[in-house]
């Protein structure tokens, strides 16, 4: 037992086997740092929200494709940018999607009209699909199998939490400048990173297969229109052709991807992957995560600020419970995962994020910070049940040789369930918004019923600027508003309750084989430090 740890306790990567410990561990601070920027710049935006459509006249619809062209097109071209990074160098497609995201981030500096807005956030995305699988790769290829576990939980921590940090940050810059400030941060900290990222050691896949651009071509098209029926869905409406045929095209695109990849010699997607019951586990158990995650921040921060009336930096701190229990029980995740089982460690903390959703519709106009916060303990407990181990179980069945495949799919999954789950809410918000809304308006005149009926923020501000002759516009507004917040909570809980059940009855349970290596690995490093 203790010869065949010894054979696997080396870096995937034989060119990195000499790395010193400190070069590990700036390597890991470098990959979180990167990472985090990836994870801020698709949650900060989401502060800003309120300001963006007062001064750009932005639809909800557009706001939603402001936060979602981003992590869109992310998600559409990370298994490419994966299989680039591993083919030609893990540290050139960092450079160059951080070149790509700190060039892109400037650009609304002098760009600011909706549209315009919306490109520029697609380029972002682009930029960090290059970014995002690469950080997690250099770490599997640096870190012998012993750390690997742990170098990866505190990268998954790192994502965790990203979103918090981002909120603060975005928050910080609103309460002192304007929105456009949050550009300024992210080309300057791109530029930084750029530097740091310039002193590691980078890796590559030395046998490393063609790519496979059909299965790419094809997996982008997928994703893309099948999230660009949902959002449209608002607008159009639900049953419309248009919206109907992208839903279908999008499940037939994702099912031809399968049959494609399975007979390919060089496939960018091993496909049968999916037949082991971890890694498909890992992989649902991510996308739902994130699918929750970020329908619920699209949603719960537009609450915060117009509804409970906080400024940007007060609803970064107001979020700031849900970094406790994700930092704890990531760190820990070594710990408890293997004593008991992904099983219920994932069935338990989907559950307790749809108990949380469910909770938040308890929520009233007039809701204190305390009716807000026990809610959010609830579904962060659920966040860091999930987080380390979904990541942990897609890295852990996965061989050694397929690593960069794993760390792929483990980012993939986690930005096509964030774009979905932006997608979900923010359609529900926007139709049901409108329906709530659009009966008590009919006596108002249509240059102040158009804009109310755009968004929360433009109804408050034309009812900020007409006063007492608003006739209760603002009340009215926040009222639909909640409305369509419960909506949007009350479908994300139930599909997260329907994700709990698939989990509970296809995860793996209790290894015992590998909570018997991590006590092997335990004594044994436990006996070098002694020595």
């Amino acid at each position: 037992m203790v010869d065949t740890l010894a054979r696997s306790d080396k870096p995937t990567d034989p060119a990195l086997a000499e790395m010193s410990t400190r070069s590990r561990v700036w390597l890991l601070i470098v990959a979180c740092l990167d990472v985090s920027i990836v994870i801020s710049s698709m949650i900060a935006l989401n502060t800003a929200l309120g300001d963006i459509a007062v001064a750009t006249s932005a639809t909800q619809t557009q706001l939603t494709w402001v936060v979602d062209g981003y992590t869109l097109v992310l998600a559409c071209l990370l298994l490419p940018a994966g299989a680039i990074g591993d083919r030609y160098g893990r540290r050139g497609a960092l450079l160059i999607g951080l070149a790509v995201f700190t060039v892109a981030s400037a650009a609304p500096l002098v760009l600011d009209s909706p549209l315009q807005l919306i490109a520029a956030r697609a380029v972002a995305g682009a930029g960090a699909a290059f970014i995002m699988p690469a950080t997690l790769s250099l770490l599997t290829a640096a870190y012998p199998k012993a750390e690997r576990n742990k170098a990866v939980g505190i990268w998954a921590g790192v994502v965790g939490c990203g979103a918090v940090f981002g909120f603060l940050g975005s928050g910080l810059l609103l309460h002192i400048w304007s929105w456009q400030s949050i550009f300024w941060a992210f080309t300057v900290v791109g530029l930084v990173l750029f530097a740091f990222t310039c002193t590691v050691s980078s890796s590559r896949d030395e046998n490393a297969t063609p790519l496979d651009w059909p299965g790419a071509g094809l997996t982008a098209a997928a994703v893309a229109v099948f999230v660009f029926g949902i959002i449209e869905a608002p607008v159009r409406g639900w049953a419309d052709p248009l919206v109907c045929g992208c839903l279908a095209a999008g499940v037939m695109l994702a099912g031809g991807f399968a049959l494609v990849e399975l007979r390919r010699r060089h496939p960018l997607l091993d496909v049968r992957l999916f037949g082991n019951p971890q890694f498909a586990t890992g992989a649902v158990g991510i996308t739902f995560l994130f699918f929750a995650n970020f329908g619920f921040f699209f949603v719960a921060i537009q609450y915060i600020q117009l509804v409970m009336g906080y400024s940007a930096l007060l609803t970064a701190f107001a979020l700031c419970p849900l970094m406790v229990p994700v930092l704890l029980l990531g760190a820990t995740n070594g710990w408890y995962l293997p004593r008991v089982g992904l099983r219920l460690v994932l069935f338990v903390g989907l559950l307790l994020i749809a108990t949380g959703l469910l909770c938040m519709r308890l929520l009233e106009v007039d809701s204190s910070y305390w009716d807000l916060a026990w809610p959010l303990i609830v579904m962060s407990t659920g966040i860091g049940l999930c987080t380390a181990p979904t990541t942990s179980a897609i890295m852990g069945s996965t061989p050694d040789e397929k690593q960069g495949v794993a760390s792929a799919v483990n980012d993939t999954t986690r930005e096509i369930g964030a774009a979905l789950g932006i997608a979900v809410a923010g359609s529900l918000l926007a139709a049901r918004y409108d329906d709530a809304l659009a009966p008590a308006l009919g006596n108002l005149a249509p240059e102040v019923r158009g804009p109310a009926l755009n968004s929360l923020a433009e109804a408050l501000e034309v009812a900020r600027q007409l006063g007492p002759s608003a006739g209760g516009l603002a009340d009215l507004a926040r009222t639909a508003f909640l409305s369509a917040m419960d909506s949007s909570l009350l479908a994300m809980s139930a599909v997260l309750v329907v994700a709990a059940v698939f989990v509970g009855i296809w995860a793996p349970g209790r290894d015992d084989k590998q909570l018997r290596v991590v006590r092997a690995l335990t004594t044994r490093h436990v006996g070098k430090h002694r020595m």
